[in-house]
């Protein structure tokens, strides 16, 4: 019962998620006739204009557009890109594997790096290295990602010339060797890292910190166990429930950080493509994005919920809700 109620309001956010990015993204201004036609647009005659709006649909009021689209989407047809020409899914199957390259190494690297990095702050807790470290990680972490990735455009590609500012590989080589893609990674994954990974990584310094507090970690001091072992074989194991939690909440919060830095960087991923259908008044491409966007975000939501149930029953009240951040 309780997957079916899940279901239902999973399905329900998607309609109202759809309604809402089609409402405003026909309100918006713009002229979506010359993503599709190009300068032809501007230079069409009140009649032509006309017929192009027909035959892309868009005399109809927005209501009655929305209707038909949904309707088409229901048999899964969701419409062909104005400015690729091409079916939306066609599209989108081109770019997504990009964004899962750049998020999901640069996920593995912030969850694999914070865990060792918040350890080595509560050791030295209260010391000059632990000061220091989280003195520069909120540096790093409030330094908004669009700044930090023209600097390090300016510094790497623009000056020293060591590399690439764009793309995912260099031109002529579409796919690339794996050197020539871990070059074109290399400046958009530090940023997405830079910028998400001391967050996690004093979380996990702030729990550990609590526990080296805890009743049991003063008797186990009292009998002359040191601190960094208590740390590693009791402290540490305490708070892993929690952080698998963790790191499956923040999954859609990581791969949405990479939007913004794709395109700073045109990096051809769902995030350049989503900048793209909305600048370009692309409507059935940005609604294939914004749908795939949203049941991605709202899956990992619900998958994460799950898997802290299992993973840490402290997080559940009532009858296994999760409490928390979302």
């Amino acid at each position: 019962m309780r997957a079916v109620k899940k279901l239902a309001a999973f399905l329900l956010s998607l309609l109202v998620l759809s309604a809402a990015v089609f409402w405003f993204a026909r309100l918006a201004p713009g002229d979506p006739l010359v993503s599709y036609y190009g300068e032809r647009a501007e230079r069409m005659s009140p009649a032509d204009r006309a017929q192009a709006e027909a035959a892309l649909g868009l005399d109809q009021p927005i209501r009655v557009q929305y209707v038909r689209w949904l309707k088409n989407a229901l048999r899964g047809r969701l419409g062909i890109s104005y400015k690729y020409k091409q079916d939306v899914l066609t599209v989108i199957r081109g770019r997504v594997g990009n964004t899962l390259l750049l998020g999901g190494v640069s996920y593995l690297l912030i969850f694999t790096l914070a865990l060792p990095l918040g350890a080595a702050c509560a050791r030295m807790e209260g010391r000059l290295p632990d000061k220091v470290l989280c003195k520069l990680g909120t540096l790093s972490a409030c330094i908004p990602a669009f700044w930090l990735s023209l600097l390090l455009i300016l510094i790497f590609s623009v000056t020293l010339r060591w590399l690439p500012s764009s793309g995912a590989w260099s031109p002529g080589a579409a796919g690339g060797g794996a050197a020539d893609r871990l070059r074109h990674l290399a400046l958009p994954m530090t940023v997405v890292v830079a910028g998400h990974l001391w967050y996690y990584a004093y979380m996990v310094r702030n729990m550990l910190c609590d526990e080296l507090g805890a009743d049991y970690v003063l008797l186990e001091r009292a009998a002359g166990l040191s601190r960094t072992r208590t740390l590693l074989r009791h402290c540490l194991r305490n708070v892993l429930p929690t952080y698998l939690s963790l790191m499956a909440v923040e999954t859609p919060h990581i791969l949405g950080g990479a939007y913004v830095v794709e395109t700073v960087f045109s990096y051809p991923g769902l995030g350049t493509l989503s900048y793209e259908s909305a600048l370009y008044h692309d409507y059935d491409l940005l609604m294939a994005l914004c749908l795939l966007s949203g049941a991605a975000v709202m899956a990992c939501s619900m998958l994460a919920q799950a898997a802290s149930q299992r993973i840490d029953p402290r997080m559940r009240t009532g009858r296994g809700e999760v409490t928390g951040r979302g």
